[in-house]
């Protein structure tokens, strides 16, 4: 079995916490363009976010749509799942995050995202690839795109 990928490095004496998350890709004009979603602090990240308790990958990718980016989604094929360590100095924790991904088929715009704090953008995988700040996702990206 093909373990799955790792991105950043474990510090030694360090304390991480757990962060599960579901993230997608979502593309439109024939995959010609896909969202990311920009948080307050500039960097760049494919939709999706943290798995809160009881919730499915499903659902919370459902949830997380709604927040971000005001999408009702039909979710396709299971990417992978990575690991990827790295610092929050917003938050100073360190953070073990495991993510899995997700390719949405459909979407249509209910409405306005209910987070007002991000900002979208509409741009070409491969400008994507330049603009993510986690290696997790520029990974599940760069699956996505060589299918």
């Amino acid at each position: 079995m093909k373990s799955e990928p790792i991105f950043g490095k474990r510090e030694p004496g360090k304390i991480y916490k757990k962060r599960v998350g579901a993230y997608v890709v979502i593309s439109r004009n024939q995959k010609q363009e896909v969202i990311l979603v920009q948080a307050p602090n500039g960097a760049y990240f494919l939709p999706g976010g943290e798995i809160e308790k009881d919730e499915t990958h499903l659902d919370t990718i459902r949830r997380e749509m709604l927040e971000e980016v005001g999408f009702e989604v039909f979710v396709g094929e299971f990417l992978g799942k990575a690991v990827e360590y790295f610092y929050s100095s917003h938050r100073d924790t360190y953070y073990e995050h495991p993510g899995f991904f997700y390719v949405v088929d459909h979407w249509s715009k209910l409405a306005e995202p209910t987070e007002k704090t991000n900002q979208l953008l509409w741009t070409t995988p491969e400008d994507a690839m330049l603009l993510l700040k986690r290696g997790s996702h520029r990974w599940a990206l760069q699956k996505w795109m060589n299918e």
